[in-house]
């Protein structure tokens, strides 16, 4: 059964305990990829590829339908092409879709154009523990045979269960695979096609990591949610914030200092904690109600003087920051600065769902103001 989010009664309500169930998915159940392909044909595509058994479908579940990474080992190896229909915000809209590991290009049915004519970005997964030189072959014709179709699509390469390998091992692998895909490309004269190469696993969240990249990318209003970020710490006092898509915990935005791994796990970890209480207690005793709404927030406090605080954006996105225990004293200026934020997080929404003709005149965010973070005068 599908999940409408438009639908109000289903809007933001999750009603069961745990941090989100499995049967909140972000669309429509996975369908051949011969079905009701003309009601999606507009929305930007994301293929993953791959050997049999690299992680691809796993993967899939782990991100995007909340399975736990133990329960993928009793998945069935893909056989067909599957399409799964992602609704992660109101303006992050794509499909997935999963490709069987012994598709062969050089089929004559296998049609290039219709495949990768409208397709955002290209994951090709590799088991980092297996041997990887026919992935790599493989990987060499998918992309080139993509890249002449659609010179325009992001390549990314996930080097899959890295989970099993040291820091050392991980290191070599990924350097191997860099420099083999070079030469190969150079050879074949494809030196403009760039590959991103990612080191992932499902067992923690390196996976959702390397995703938020990949969906970043699709995103044409990336680099003013950026910019709206670097006002708002700078301003508040903050060291690093995200902007989370709830469900998911992929982070469509941050602002401009480097991610560091254990303050995206921190926050992702506060996302878990914030709806698994709220499914707990911030039901009514019928069930009824929503464990994440717009008056969702949190307040977190390590025992190393640093809070994370958490605000509800929209009904898909959440604000998560870190802060020193001394900055967050200036609360009310943090609370009016976010309130400033959110209202151009909604402008840029509204800005996007206009028709072509009317963005022109709507382009600047007028009339918000943060407070100064240090005298707490208005700017």
């Amino acid at each position: 059964m599908s999940i409408q989010y438009e639908d109000p009664t289903l809007a933001g309500s999750y009603d069961v305990v745990g941090s989100f169930p499995k049967s909140f998915g972000y669309g429509a159940e996975e369908q051949d990829l011969e079905e009701n392909c003309s009601t999606s044909a507009d929305k930007p595509r994301i293929l993953l590829m791959g050997l049999r058994r690299s992680g691809k479908s796993s993967i899939q579940k782990v991100v995007f339908h909340k399975m736990s990474p133990n329960e993928t080992l009793f998945l069935e190896s893909t056989n067909k092409i599957y399409k799964d229909d992602i609704s992660s915000s109101s303006f992050v809209n794509f499909q997935i879709w999963d490709f069987p590991g012994q598709v062969d290009f050089l089929d004559p049915t296998f049609d290039s154009e219709m495949i990768f004519k409208g397709t955002g970005a290209l994951i090709f997964v590799i088991d980092a523990q297996d041997d990887y030189v026919e992935a790599l072959e493989r990987l060499h014709l998918t992309v080139s045979r993509a890249y002449k179709v659609n010179p325009d699509i992001n390549f990314e390469v996930f080097i899959h269960k890295v989970d099993g390998l040291s820091d050392d091992h991980k290191i070599e692998t990924q350097r191997d695979i860099h420099q083999r895909t070079n030469d190969e490309l150079a050879d074949a004269n494809l030196e403009k096609l760039h590959l991103s190469l990612y080191l992932t696993s499902i067992y923690d969240h390196s996976i959702f990591e390397a995703f938020s990249k990949v969906v970043q990318k699709l995103l044409p209003q990336l680099p003013t949610l950026e910019n709206l970020l670097n006002i708002f710490i700078s301003h508040s006092g903050i060291e690093k914030a995200f902007l989370f898509d709830v469900v998911s915990k992929i982070y469509i935005a941050t602002d401009s200092s480097p991610v560091d791994m254990q303050s995206y796990e921190l926050c992702c970890d506060m996302i878990d904690v914030v709806i698994d209480v709220s499914c707990i207690y911030g039901l009514m005793q019928d069930g009824s109600g929503c464990a994440y709404d717009k008056e969702s927030s949190a307040i977190i406090r390590l025992n190393n003087s640093t809070v994370l605080y958490l605000k509800e954006v929209t009904k898909f996105l959440a604000l998560v920051c870190i802060l020193r225990e001394e900055s967050f004293e200036r609360k009310g200026l943090i609370e009016y600065n976010f309130h400033c934020f959110r209202k151009a997080i909604h402008e840029v929404f509204e800005v996007g769902n206009l028709p072509q003709g009317a963005r022109s005149s709507s382009n600047n965010l007028t009339g918000l103001k943060y407070a100064g973070a240090h005298n707490g005068s208005a700017v």
